[in-house]
């Protein structure tokens, strides 16, 4: 796929990966779109980067998806890539009443609802375009459960099985179907856990990581697994219950802090 001349729209584009992503492909010579619901850090991508263009946007609210989408294809009527990298991830006890009944399906509502909206609200313009991309944003753990965040990594789980799905069925038009699997990587999405609960990991740099996805996608690699994505896909598949039982081994420090 060319990475120059498109009209991109990212969600979660204000920070971290989205960011990096929004600015790498901006100074490729791609209209770029940012969108968030942090209208502070909207600001600040757009004080960094002057070229962006920014979007008030909450995934989990189809009203706001809506909206979002009549502005922008409104001002963007050349739109045909959607980034969908918003997410959420949080470290639960299942055994302790941290969270209320609605609470606890808040990063359903972010990491997969949100993507599975904005592809439903998007496609019908995307299908219009010469050559158009969609690239839903999951995770390494899409293939091994990290137990301490039990509801992130379903999530992750179910955006790498919608993406394959909606791959199959636009597989005769020219919508290519992207899915990014990033390892663990340094941003602010983990910073609700301990060095320990991320033992034996290393953590890849944000412009490493978008290094890899650009020129992946260059090469139009629709599953892109950087870094120790691929080791934990192959360990699913060759020796499933170790891998969890080793992923699962900060089960054990939660509680006993949990217990304290």
């Amino acid at each position: 796929m060319k990475l120059h001349s498109n009209t991109i729209l990212i969600t979660g584009g204000a920070s971290g990966i989205g960011l990096e992503l929004a600015s790498r492909l901006s100074a490729l010579g791609n209209t770029v779109i940012v969108a968030g619901r942090d209208q502070a850090k909207l600001e600040q991508a757009k004080a960094q980067y002057p070229k962006l263009h920014t979007f008030p946007c909450d995934v989990t609210n189809p009203d706001s998806i809506a909206k979002l989408h009549n502005s922008v294809i409104v001002q963007f009527p050349e739109l045909n890539m959607l980034i969908n990298n918003a997410g959420l991830m949080r470290k639960i006890n299942l055994q302790k009443k941290e969270v209320d009944l609605l609470d606890i399906s808040r990063e359903i509502e972010t990491n997969l609802s949100g993507p599975v909206r904005m592809v439903n609200q998007f496609l019908p313009h995307l299908l219009k375009q010469p050559s158009a991309a969609i690239m839903n944003v999951s995770s390494a753990l899409a293939f091994v459960p990290f137990a301490i965040s039990p509801v992130y990594g379903a999530t992750k789980a179910g955006i790498h099985s919608f993406t394959r799905s909606l791959r199959a069925q636009l597989k005769n038009t020219q919508v290519q179907v992207f899915e990014l699997a990033p390892p663990l990587t340094k941003t602010k999405l983990v910073d609700a856990f301990e060095a320990d609960d991320m033992k034996g990991s290393a953590a890849m740099e944000v412009s490493e990581l978008v290094s890899h996805v650009l020129k992946a996608m260059e090469k139009d690699q629709l599953e892109i697994r950087p870094g120790q994505s691929n080791l934990l896909k192959l360990m699913s598949r060759m020796a499933p219950n170790f891998i969890f039982k080793l992923m699962s081994k900060s089960v054990d420090a939660m509680h006993a802090e949990a217990g304290k």
